[in-house]
């Protein structure tokens, strides 16, 4: 199931929103500029390493470009491949929009790293002798899907939903789409560690739970809280 737009109009242009978007494809574009072996320096240089920024480990001085708390924003913007990358830019288009213009750009700005940092947190502190590099915009995106589900869980979603051999497209509460992610990224945290690379699931986790939280301190006056599931009743009466 794969989001493609959502029915929640904004009156502000998310300048923020597309900035990062921006910064993600020109990052992703200056890696697969480089050799092979390049691409893997890159990686180790500016994803962010747990045993390193918890001191356990230390890199070789070829690749310590900035410090190792710096690694903890250049891995946001580094992606590991094209789905990767076009996965994460299609959350945040269709998500990243409203959390900005219920917070306004600079508290934007400010929300997105936090979350990134919690994700970084939530993956690493469970195994600080890892040695595996994490890169993705996922965990930062993941705070803007748990504030998305506050602030607007019945807003609607297309959604696009592979068939067999056919694609179809449904509407469908955002409060579905993103409590089922979130309910798989919690699963798959119990099956995938992490510990041999792959998909960072904790970091996804803990990226839509800051999320959840930090949105009360983030968002606007006028822009209510929302439960999800609450008085929810997915069939209309009778006319």
């Amino acid at each position: 199931m794969f989001p493609i737009f959502d029915e929640n109009p904004i009156k502000i242009i998310p300048y923020v929103t597309y900035t990062l978007m921006a910064m993600c494809i020109a990052a992703f574009l200056w890696q697969i500029s480089h050799t092979p072996e390049s691409q893997q320096e890159i990686i180790y240089a500016l994803g962010v390493i747990p045993a390193v920024i918890f001191g356990r480990q230390e890199l070789h001085e070829s690749l310590v470009w900035i410090p190792a708390y710096a690694t903890v924003f250049s891995s946001m913007f580094l992606h590991g491949g094209w789905m990767h990358l076009i996965g994460n830019m299609l959350y945040l288009w269709v998500f990243g929009n409203n959390i900005e213009a219920a917070m306004g750009h600079v508290k934007f700005i400010v929300f997105y790293l936090l979350c990134g940092i919690a994700a970084v947190l939530a993956q690493g502190l469970p195994s600080m002798d890892s040695e595996i590099p994490m890169i993705g915009a996922s965990g930062a995106i993941s705070g803007v899907l748990g504030a998305y589900l506050l602030l607007y869980p019945r807003a609607k979603v297309t959604v696009l939903v592979p068939i067999l051999v056919i694609l179809k497209t449904f509407k469908v509460p955002a409060m579905i789409v993103l409590g089922g992610w979130f309910l798989m990224q919690l699963a798959n945290t119990f099956i995938n560690t992490g510990e041999d690379g792959g998909v960072a699931f904790g970091a996804h986790v803990g990226g839509f739970v800051a999320g959840m939280v930090l949105v009360y301190f983030f968002k606007r006056r006028e822009v209510p809280i929302r439960i999800p599931f609450v008085h929810f009743d997915p069939f209309k009466p009778a006319s």
